[in-house]
Parts: structure tokens; C-alpha cells; sequence
């Protein structure tokens, strides 16, 4: 179904600019985010010839963390159609994803888990048409590195490693780093995402820009 130009775009090797990692407990995950796998779909199947549509979004959880915030889990189902640029043929994939969302409100909670969940979905329907959407990130054989390791170095203070799942501000491009006793949120247009960085326990520090968790 797919041109010559299409199957070779979908063999090519993943770059490793196109990476993201991040840190759950002991684990090193690497993964695509949701606006590179759109880009990378529109890129190789072009604008109009692929669609995705949402089967099911339900709430499958809700308790409270430590810092009193709403934490709300949602399940998603999204199918994904793929067509030749006849439109004369076509190829379904669906896939199963989940999402949290960690707010002081339940409306910020809702939607930031609801979203999560589908681009979650996604991303887990597209991995199936090859390596430009992350199925070789998968594959436990292959040694990828993601451009994040190399512009941003462990702490080296491994004592005062903070064992919780920062992935909400690694989603939004933010970065969390070891500075003496404290950890540090850093980052573009961080001001905008100050609310989401509170949520995960840390304190605004506006004068400076910054987020702390003391």
C-alpha cells in the first residue's frame, strides 16, 4: 500500500535528537512525544491520508498523593486509519494507553489525565507501522541514547535522589536537576507551567523564576 519513498522513510533508523527519556524508580525510559509522532505521521503518510479517533476515555482511578493533590488515572482507546494517497486503500491499527493527571483541582486533574491517555494511545497505535514511531525503543537489544543524556548529566550526589516520577514536567520540556540539598525545576516559558510544577510538590520561587522542593 505504501509507496517506495513511504517504506524506505519507515525503515530509516530512529534519531536519536528525537528521543526523550525519563526516570520511573531505578528505570531509564526512553519514548517519542506526542507532538513528533503527529509531525513524523503528517511527514511520511501526508495531511489527510491518516485520521485517529477516540473509541473509549474512562476514569479508571482517584486518590490523593502526599501533597494533598487530586491524582486521577484515565484509560484510552484510539484507532488509528491510515490511507494510500488514492484513498483507495487502508490500514487500522488500535492500541490501548493511560494517563495521570496530578493537579490541586479536579477539573486541571481530568484534563491532564484524559490527555495524557490519548496521546498515550497514540503513540502505542502508531509504534505498530515501524521505527518512526518508536517500536525499536522496545527492542531491550538496541542501545539508544536519547539527546537528553548527553545535554544533561546525572547528579552525582545519588544519596539525594528524589524517587518520584517527575514525567509531568519532563512532558512539558522542563527538567529537574540537583542543586545542593534541593531539586530544581528548569526550563522554557516555565512561568506558564508554574501551576503544574506547585502540583508536583514544589514551591514557586517567582522572583527567580524557578521552582524548588526543599
Amino acid at each position: 500500500m505504501f509507496d517506495q519513498q513511504q517504506n524506505q522513510a519507515l525503515a530509516h533508523e530512529l534519531e536519536n535528537t528525537r528521543i526523550k527519556s525519563r526516570s520511573k524508580g531505578d528505570i531509564e525510559l526512553s519514548y517519542l512525544e506526542g507532538f513528533d509522532v503527529i509531525d513524523t505521521a503528517n511527514r511520511i503518510f501526508g495531511y489527510g491520508n491518516w485520521s485517529y479517533n477516540i473509541s473509549t476515555l474512562e476514569q479508571v482511578s482517584q486518590e490523593s498523593n502526599q501533597n494533598q493533590n487530586i491524582v486521577l488515572c484515565y484509560k484510552a482507546i484510539v484507532a488509528v486509519k491510515v490511507c494510500d494517497a488514492q484513498h483507495t486503500q487502508h490500514i487500522s491499527r488500535e492500541d490501548v494507553g493511560f494517563g495521570t493527571g496530578i493537579a490541586k483541582t479536579l477539573s486541571d486533574a481530568h484534563e491532564s489525565a484524559a490527555k495524557e491517555a490519548v496521546t498515550d494511545a497514540l503513540k502505542r497505535a502508531m509504534r505498530s507501522f515501524g521505527n518512526q514511531f518508536g517500536n525499536s525503543l522496545y527492542d531491550k537489544s538496541k542501545q539508544h541514547q536519547s539527546s537528553q543524556s548527553t545535554q544533561q548529566p546525572k547528579p552525582s550526589n545519588q544519596v539525594n535522589t528524589i524517587p518520584q516520577d517527575y514525567s509531568k514536567l519532563s512532558n512539558l520540556g522542563l527538567s529537574v536537576i540537583q542543586q545542593g540539598q534541593n531539586l530544581i525545576v528548569m526550563g522554557d516559558d516555565i512561568f506558564a507551567k508554574k501551576d503544574t510544577i506547585k502540583a508536583c510538590g514544589f514551591k514557586w520561587m517567582g522572583a527567580q523564576n524557578i521552582g524548588v522542593n526543599h
